[in-house]
């Protein structure tokens, strides 16, 4: 209805607020060629602090997936939350559409803002941007997390029927949702406790304002990471990896966690969140947090753990 305040676009203008607060600036670079990136950059950076990139999922900007996180990790890195290529305020006019070279404008961003080094945390589709990151340019990735992210599916787990989906088309229909309903599907599918009540009003809200634009870009985003994807042609990364995973992730199923575990070998720790599912920053975001201050504050390296599922759970 027209004049009817948008609640999504509300709470965008609020999360601008609480990054600002946080000490992190609105910046926007031109990489050439027709590539401009959005990325939140701190203010006033310190020689005396790491740097630590965050790289969000699909679904909405970055904004929404990292809010919650920015008070205690801007305390204690320089923090860089970019909105990744054809989301936010980020796009380019080049056909490439693989996570390969997302991860190389992401370097090339880095580098507009001097950053020389720097720790990576990856949720979902950041994920695998974050992966390709560190095996592209292991010199500048000190240390890799990996949030459900499946880096490690093969083209033909899809017809196997690993996934809750039969097609990409189906895949990416969920993943921008048009209709109340595929957006249902999608918390349903994200969440291990998705919410019992979502109102048409505002779901409609949440599409216009979030899943409108980019439609077809994001499609072919989606269709790079399946085609003719095989685990034999994923590099292994060398820096110490933390891989965090739902327990009931159902868009990743946690096999994957195990697969990816099994790829990386002694040079990755796995854990696994009880209770939780793909959306395992927003629903178990303090245990996140505890296991991100673990590994990329109070640890030089990785813990292994020494049991069957080569990981641990964690209520």
């Amino acid at each position: 209805m027209a004049g009817c305040i948008s609640f999504t676009a509300t709470r965008d203008r609020c999360f601008r607020f609480s990054f600002s607060n946080a000490g992190l600036k609105s910046a926007t670079t031109d990489l050439g060629q027709g590539t401009i990136m959005h990325c939140w950059v701190p203010k006033a950076p310190k020689d005396s602090k790491p740097n630590l990139l965050l790289l969000h999922g699909f679904g909405a900007n970055a904004m929404w997936q990292w809010n919650d996180f920015l008070p205690p990790l801007t305390r204690r890195f320089n923090v860089y939350v970019p909105d990744l290529l054809f989301f936010g305020d980020s796009h380019t006019a080049s056909p490439e559409r693989s996570e390969a070279f997302q991860a190389r404008c992401v370097a090339d961003l880095l580098q507009a803002h001097n950053v020389r080094t720097t720790s990576v945390v990856g949720i979902s589709y950041g994920g695998f941007v974050a992966y390709s990151l560190a095996a592209q340019f292991p010199e500048r990735v000190e240390k890799v997390v990996l949030c459900c992210a499946g880096v490690c599916f093969e083209e033909k787990d899809l017809d196997e029927g690993m996934f809750q989906v039969k097609s990409v088309e189906e895949a990416a229909n969920i993943l921008m949702p048009q209709t109340p309903e595929k957006l249902r599907q999608l918390v349903r599918l994200a969440f291990a406790k998705p919410a019992k009540t979502m109102p048409t009003c505002f779901l409609t809200d949440y599409i216009n304002v979030m899943c409108t634009e980019n439609i077809q870009e994001r499609k072919e985003l989606i269709e790079a990471l399946h085609k003719d994807r095989k685990l034999s042609n994923l590099p292994k990364i060398t820096q110490p990896t933390l891989i965090i995973w739902g327990e009931k992730d159902l868009v990743f199923p946690i096999e994957l966690a195990h697969r990816l575990k099994r790829h990386l070998g002694e040079n990755a720790e796995l854990v696994v969140i009880n209770n939780a599912g793909h959306a395992v920053n927003v629903e178990k975001t303090k245990e996140m947090y505890k296991h991100l201050k673990s590994f990329l504050i109070d640890c030089t390296t990785p813990t292994v753990q020494k049991n069957h599922s080569n990981g641990r759970q964690v209520d």
